[in-house]
C-alpha cells in the first residue's frame, strides 16, 4: 500500500537505520520479494544476517534467487527463513546446498521477542522482503506485515494508476508551457 512520505509511519528496526545512513555501507540487492509488498501493508521492517553455507553464497553472488514463498518463522526463541529458494551452485561438488532448506536469521533478542509477539496477534505474519550483501556480508530485509484484503489490493492499483496519469498529466503541462515560451 502506497502512503506519500510526508504521512508515512516512522518505521523502526535496524532495515530503516541502515537506509538512513546509520550503518555505512552500500546494498548490492540479490533479490526482492515484490509480492509481499502487494499482499501485505508492511508494518515494520528489519535487517537480519543469513547463515548460510559457501556454495549458498556463491549461489546468491550470481543472483539466483527467490523469495515469492518464503515466510519467516520464530521457533524456540530463534528466526528462521523458510521456502526461500537459493538454487544449487553450479559448479558446486558433493557439498552442494538442498535449494529450500531452511536458513536461521540473525537478529538481537529483543527484535525476536517484539516479532514473536506481534506475529501472535491475528492477522500479522513475518515475510522477506529482500535478499542484499552489505560489505561483504548476505543481509535479509524482512518486514512484520498485516494481510491485506482483496479490496485493499485493488485500491492500492487504483490509487498508483491515479498517481501515474495526474504525473502524466503534469509533465505533459510542463512540456506545452515550455514550448510557448
Amino acid at each position: 500500500m502506497y502512503v506519500p512520505k510526508e504521512s508515512q509511519a516512522k518505521q523502526g528496526g535496524t532495515a530503516a537505520k541502515a537506509r538512513e545512513g546509520e550503518k555505512g555501507g552500500k546494498r548490492k540487492i540479490v533479490a526482492q520479494n515484490k509480492k509481499a509488498r502487494h499482499d501485505y501493508a508492511i508494518v515494520d521492517t528489519y535487517e537480519a544476517g543469513i547463515v548460510l553455507t559457501g556454495t549458498e553464497v556463491k549461489s546468491l553472488r550470481e543472483g539466483r534467487t527467490s523469495l515469492t514463498d518464503g515466510f519467516v518463522q520464530i521457533d524456540r526463541g530463534e528466526a528462521w527463513l523458510h521456502n526461500a529458494h537459493i538454487p544449487e551452485y553450479h559448479q558446486g561438488s558433493w557439498t552442494n546446498h538442498s535449494a529450500r532448506r531452511k536458513r536461521k536469521l540473525l537478529l538481537h533478542r529483543e527484535e525476536i521477542d517484539k516479532l514473536e509477539a506481534k506475529s501472535q496477534e491475528t492477522g500479522h505474519t513475518i515475510v522477506p522482503l529482500a535478499l542484499y550483501f552489505r560489505d561483504g556480508r548476505a543481509k535479509a530485509e524482512i518486514a512484520l506485515a498485516r494481510g491485506k484484503k482483496e479490496y485493499d489490493k485493488r485500491q492500492t492499483l487504483r490509487e498508483k494508476q491515479d498517481r501515474r496519469e495526474s504525473d502524466r498529466a503534469i509533465a505533459a503541462a510542463k512540456r506545452k508551457q515550455r514550448a510557448a515560451q
